[in-house]
């Protein structure tokens, strides 16, 4: 059996200006921590080869401390026994003249022996028992070129594992112009028994439906998902091989520290739900509240938001809260029992008249006004009855 790790879409560098910076260096370091846990997985799994296809940087000339990073962690497994590890330069990081990847390039003299750089377009490398890895890189940022259909073809008597490795992509929108279009068709009619593939960020064999002898082509998807709608990313693609003319195994094996979550709560019940998540410390969350509450149920929605995002005192029970949007969270101020009625008479008159305006006023920031001013009322002298700062 030959067995590989297929990965793409590393994406070292990549900013993420919607967040804090403590948020956005977190995630940005994670892009790196995850290259250590797809190393340790091919150790264990103990993989011929390790496929890398494409946009393994944000951008072909990222910042030093990016490169010098990943030639760092990869050199330190120097006592480890590291199958070949295959780096194909994609859309976002072509191989051009300006590149990490150029053979002048300081990068290149940091890797160990066992990182291959794809930089030539008739790349090959023989593995165990007359396998063969082919690869091409990407050279511009843009192209209409299938470079999976540059790929050699199979010669006759071939009896031999043959794997394609290239970025791009498969999908064929009408009026939708595709950088780096790859047929769907294109291993088989190369004679590949695997194409391994890169750009989308979710798992996805495009061939898994079609009866063999469809090669699987593979997106592996993106190992530490980058953005909330990247559904099924965070994957690697373990491919077992047995022979020519047989159907390879391919399995995703999660690698993400990180799951990205987008949620709308409707209820405070289910805003409560959040709290209970299953590794709630490792979610990047955006939230989004729609729901109707009383001055009390206020009060409980601020406890369950300061409790995920932590305080000076106390950590955060998220991992990392983007945004809580409180937009459609609307307030009313008709619970009758809200207010102690042992409170002073002045007090206990200025709620009845605030609540009057609030249940009676034409104006609409009129209403509003009143009820926000009965809300912070309330806060105040919950403040005070438990001794905090007013």
């Amino acid at each position: 059996m030959l067995k590989l790790l297929h990965t793409a879409d590393w994406h070292l560098g990549k900013k993420f200006p919607s967040f804090t910076k403590e948020a956005a260096d977190t995630l940005m370091r994670s892009r790196l921590d995850v290259v250590d846990r797809i190393l340790d997985l091919a150790v264990r799994e103990r993989v011929h080869a390790v496929l890398c296809a494409g946009d393994l940087f944000d951008v072909p000339d990222p910042l030093p401390v990016w490169w010098k990073e990943l030639a760092h962690r990869l050199h330190r497994r120097a006592n480890d026994t590291m199958p070949p590890v295959i780096l194909v330069p994609g859309n976002h990081d072509p191989l051009t003249a300006d590149s990490v990847w150029w053979p002048t390039h300081a990068f290149r003299a940091r890797l160990p022996e066992w990182v291959h750089i794809v930089d030539r377009d008739d790349f090959s490398f023989a593995l165990c028992d007359g396998a063969v890895i082919f690869a091409a890189p990407c050279r511009t940022t843009a192209g209409q070129n299938d470079l999976a259909m540059a790929l050699p073809a199979r010669a006759p008597g071939d009896a031999g594992l043959r794997i394609g490795c290239v970025h791009g992509s498969t999908f064929d929108l009408k009026d939708w112009l595709m950088n780096f279009p790859i047929q769907r068709d294109a291993g088989e009619r190369r004679g590949l028994d695997y194409l391994a593939i890169g750009d989308t960020h979710a798992f996805r064999d495009i061939n898994a439906d079609l009866p063999w002898p469809s090669i699987p082509t593979v997106y592996p998807g993106a190992p530490e998902p980058t953005a909330f709608d990247e559904k099924g990313a965070g994957n690697v693609a373990i491919v077992a091989m047995y022979a020519h003319g047989r159907r390879p195994i391919v399995v995703p094996q999660r690698v993400a520290y990180w799951t990205w979550r987008e949620e709308t709560c409707r209820s405070l019940t289910e805003l409560k739900g959040i709290l209970a998540l299953p590794d709630l410390e490792r979610h990047v969350l955006r939230l989004k509240l729609d729901f109707t509450v009383s001055i009390v149920e206020e009060s409980e929605v601020d406890r369950i938001l300061t409790l995920l995002r932590g305080t000076e005192a106390a950590h955060p029970r998220v991992g990392v809260l983007e945004r809580v949007d409180t937009t459609n969270l609307r307030l009313v101020a008709t619970d009758p029992d809200a207010f102690d009625a042992n409170l002073p008479p002045v007090v206990l008159d200025t709620v009845a008249r605030l609540r009057k305006v609030a249940e009676d006023a034409e104006d609409e920031a009129d209403r509003a006004r009143a009820t926000r001013a009965i809300s912070h009322l309330y806060k105040l002298l919950q403040r005070v009855d438990t001794g905090a700062a007013p």
